[in-house]
């Protein structure tokens, strides 16, 4: 048992053990040579540390380090996403467990609602916060006066910033006032700005889904943990597979 030990854990039992399914099956993904650790293909039989070595699945990091946790969050208006506020606001942290520490992915700015991804996982972070990924975000946007088919195709091609053309975006007319924005940009408070920039206010601004996470059913101010499922599919959508909801 402690030459065992001194030599990691066998790859397969910790793919297991993340959700990936049967140690059978994760043997299957060894030989398929769809794993990877330290960046290196992995063979069959590998022993590994999950708490040093990076292990990654189809490219997308394999969440196998003891003790990290991941929260989706449902943030309300009026509190901030910081790990702490100089003024006294609220923050995002006073609704989510203070140990361990976690901290928020990416930014809802202080008026803005909806789904917030919060984990002590840097290496997931970093690839969903990476501009270069671009995962997709959906917002629902309600917005002064009752935008027309041409103010729609404008935001969908592209409209002039201060910081430049956003890049094409999802958007459709749900209800008069009513638009349903999907940006896989991160630019600071863009949805606003990109309505503002076609003529129509944003009066209220909630995300509804992140990559392929999506859930109505969380009450403002409410959180939960994602299933090892729904943070596998989060790393796929980071890396370029398919982005549907979970």
């Amino acid at each position: 048992m402690a030459d065992e030990l001194a030599q990691g854990e066998r790859l397969q039992k910790v793919l297991a053990r993340a959700g990936y399914g049967s140690r059978r099956h994760c043997e299957e993904l060894i030989e398929q040579g769809r794993v990877r650790v330290d960046g290196d293909l992995a063979r069959l039989g590998r022993r590994v540390d999950p708490v040093s070595e990076r292990i990654t699945v189809d490219d997308a990091p394999a969440p196998t380090a003891p003790g990290l946790v991941y929260f989706l969050l449902n943030k309300p208006a009026g509190v901030v996403t910081t790990a702490d506020d100089p003024q006294g606001r609220p923050t995002v942290l006073s609704l989510v467990p203070s140990e361990p520490r976690v901290f928020p992915v990416g930014r809802l700015d202080r008026a803005t609602e909806g789904l917030l991804i919060l984990t002590n996982d840097g290496d997931l972070s970093q690839l969903l916060s990476h501009p270069s990924h671009g995962v997709v975000k959906e917002y629902l946007a309600q917005v002064h006066g009752d935008p027309t088919p041409q103010a729609v195709r404008r935001l969908r091609e592209g409209v002039l910033l201060d910081d430049g053309i956003t890049a094409p975006a999802r958007v459709s007319r749900v209800a008069p006032g009513l638009l349903r924005v999907a940006i896989h940009e991160g630019r600071n408070r863009q949805v606003r700005r990109m309505c503002s920039a076609v003529g129509h206010e944003v009066v209220r601004l909630v995300r509804t889904r992140i990559g392929p996470l999506a859930d109505s059913s969380l009450a403002p101010g409410a959180y939960r943990e994602l299933t090892s499922a729904e943070v596998r599919k989060l790393g796929e959508a980071a890396v370029g597979h398919a982005s549907t909801p979970a």
